[in-house]
């Protein structure tokens, strides 16, 4: 008996080792760029809609912000689609070098474009160009790490080793939350440096020449499609379409869900409590960064947890039926006083970082390894990059015509369509990966 269980832990402790600590920060330095920029241009949105575009009315400046902020996310179904296939057909380490050069080079571009001052109309034009490119990169970064983490990992491992995409989005939005705040605060003391706003986006540049310099040397490479069917076999696409079509409309139904909590909680809820309430920018700023800092470790929590007590569509369905029963209090306190903003936010991030952590897995198990990034790269894509990219936009729009707390029921509603399409989905937690 003794035997046994000495046998026991010293395979789990073998297992554990096989989680290589190069796959795992392979799969998190490339999302941690993605996000980054994509943070940072939510949180730095009141300065980029008066600089792009301007207006006396500073709601239809934010809107005009937020709506190249949605831009870019409907670009990322056709960039998931076209980077899917790349990871697909050529293997999962191209996927992740080539998302990650274009997202640097986007990220660099808008920290040397020209304001509407100085080029007038061609300013947003221009803007929105760049936007749409980044829209392309995103579309498969996140989607290609995961695949690649769930299928470098042990079996048992699945759930944390994925929950390792999400610390990366998680710390490119810590990262770009807490310079975004360093922005607002100089600009308040140096209002005269106007060119300062610049400054997070060409630091992207130097994230990215990082980020490739270790992605070039992965040798573990997860999935790799056998050479003989790269060309004479459908499309990767194809075959999701032909074989998981439902999966794919669930999928994308869930996410939705999944993005509106995620921007509305993270982008707009900041600036929800400095606009239509008493906290300051900067202060929502720096109390988002400390919290989401603070709250990182529940994502590979959750993972594991997913792992080996709990499965994975269990937790995600008891956290969105609390999103639909807390949602409207919490944005109501957000605005009152930092004190509240933060218990509201603090409350949400949990939320949130609950879902982050089982999500991964869970969605990337439902597809085969033949097409897994082209399905779910796609169908996450759409969900994340219509509900998601749109959440800010939408809750701002909605405000005028039913009050400052509509944000908070289009965050249930979307909530409601995540728990019913979960409720519609397998768990294959526990199953071996097709």
């Amino acid at each position: 008996m003794h035997d046994n269980s000495e046998s026991a832990a010293v395979s789990a402790l073998n297992e554990i080792e096989s989680l290589s600590a190069k796959c795992l920060g392979a799969g998190m330095l490339g999302n941690v760029l993605e996000w980054y920029d994509f943070g940072l241009y939510g949180f730095l949105a009141p300065l980029i809609g008066a600089r792009f575009f301007p207006s006396s009315n500073p709601i239809a400046s934010l809107l005009g912000a937020y709506g190249g902020f949605a831009i870019g996310f409907a670009m990322r179904p056709l960039g998931g689609a076209i980077l899917g296939h790349v990871g697909d057909r050529l293997g999962r380490r191209a996927i992740l070098v080539l998302s990650v050069l274009m997202m640097g080079t986007a990220t660099m571009l808008i920290g040397v474009l020209p304001t509407y001052s100085e080029v007038g109309v061609w300013a947003p034009v221009l803007l929105i160009a760049v936007r749409l490119f980044q829209g392309l990169s995103v579309g498969g970064e996140f989607t290609g790490s995961v695949s690649y983490l769930i299928e470098t990992a042990p079996a048992r491992w699945r759930g944390l080793a994925g929950s390792f995409a999400n610390i990366g989005s998680e710390l490119g939005y810590i990262l770009s939350s807490a310079l975004a705040a360093a922005t607002l605060i100089a600009l308040d003391r140096h209002s005269g440096h106007a060119w300062i706003w610049r400054l997070p986006f060409l630091a992207g540049g130097l994230l990215a020449c990082l980020s490739w310099l270790f992605l070039r040397r992965l040798s573990r490479v997860g999935y790799e499609p056998p050479r003989s069917t790269r060309v004479h076999h459908e499309l990767p696409l194809q075959q999701a379409f032909k074989q998981s079509r439902r999966l794919m409309v669930l999928t994308m139904i869930f996410t939705w869900g999944y993005g509106v909590l995620n921007y509305l909680t993270l982008v707009f809820l900041p600036t929800f409590a400095s606009k239509f309430g008493n906290v300051n920018a900067g202060t929502a700023l720096t109390i988002n960064s400390a919290l989401q800092l603070g709250a990182l470790a529940l994502v590979p929590l959750s993972g594991w947890l997913t792992d080996r007590f709990i499965r994975r569509r269990v937790l995600l369905l008891a956290v969105f039926a609390l999103v639909c029963l807390t949602a409207v209090t919490f944005f109501a306190v957000a605005g009152e006083s930092p004190a509240r903003f933060g218990v509201a936010q603090a409350s949400l991030i949990v939320l949130l970082f609950l879902v982050e952590g089982a999500a991964p897995a869970m969605l990337a198990e439902q597809f085969s390894s033949r097409y897994r990034i082209s399905g779910y790269s796609l169908a996450f894509n759409v969900g994340i990059g219509f509900g998601g990219g749109t959440a800010p936009f939408i809750a701002t729009a909605l405000i005028a015509p039913f009050g400052k707390l509509a944000g908070a029921g289009y965050m249930v509603v979307c909530a409601l369509l995540s728990f019913a399409a979960l409720y519609l989905m397998s768990d294959r937690s526990r199953e071996p990966l097709s």
